[in-house]
């Protein structure tokens, strides 16, 4: 079952990435990679309940399940009022649930870190001239695009500080930190 759950994470940064990408390039990030992401993650829980001693344990506490869900909850809220505020777009309002469900409850910290720090730099490098030489290719003209437009894709700063956030722990061990 531990496979398994090896298998959905990483699908799962795929389909993150994929978020990401749709929204630099269109300012759109579409339902189904949304409600995929989201079925990931039921699946990830049902594979984690099946292969737990303790299902309660699993469910309830707030390094499992509960926790999940209480921070995809969360996030959720969080997005819909900036979308009401007119700060955010309704995809990246949307991301929030499959972020916070990833993320956990223990992990938001981090990736509020992550997403703060991440944001700044967006809007610092947004602010700095294209190289000449480099400035006729897709993906510096998008970001001329963007620059005009005034309209940040917001949900490509919350893909990398999802993805710096759970790839903490990997990070952790391999320095040997506690």
């Amino acid at each position: 079952m531990l496979k398994l759950v090896v298998v959905i994470n990483y699908l799962s940064v795929l389909l993150f990435l994929y978020a990401a990408w749709t929204d630099f390039r269109t300012w759109k990030i579409p339902n189904t990679v949304v409600l995929a992401l989201v079925t990931l993650y039921v699946l990830r829980a049902v594979a984690v309940i099946l292969s737990s001693e303790d299902v309660g344990a699993a469910l309830f506490a707030s390094s499992g399940i509960g926790g999940d869900v209480g921070a995809g909850l969360l996030m959720f809220m969080l997005g819909v009022v900036l979308w009401a505020l007119r700060l955010f777009g309704a995809g990246d309002a949307k991301l929030f649930l499959p972020i916070g469900l990833f993320v956990g409850w223990h992990s938001m910290l981090p990736f509020s870190f992550f997403l703060l720090v991440l944001g700044i730099v967006t809007l610092l490098a947004l602010r700095l001239p294209v190289p000449l030489p480099v400035a006729h290719l897709a993906f510096f003209m998008r970001i001329a695009e963007i620059r005009a437009s005034r309209k940040v894709p917001y949900g490509v700063v919350m893909v990398f500080a999802v993805l710096l956030t759970l790839a903490l722990p990997m990070i952790r061990q391999q320095l040997q930190l506690p």
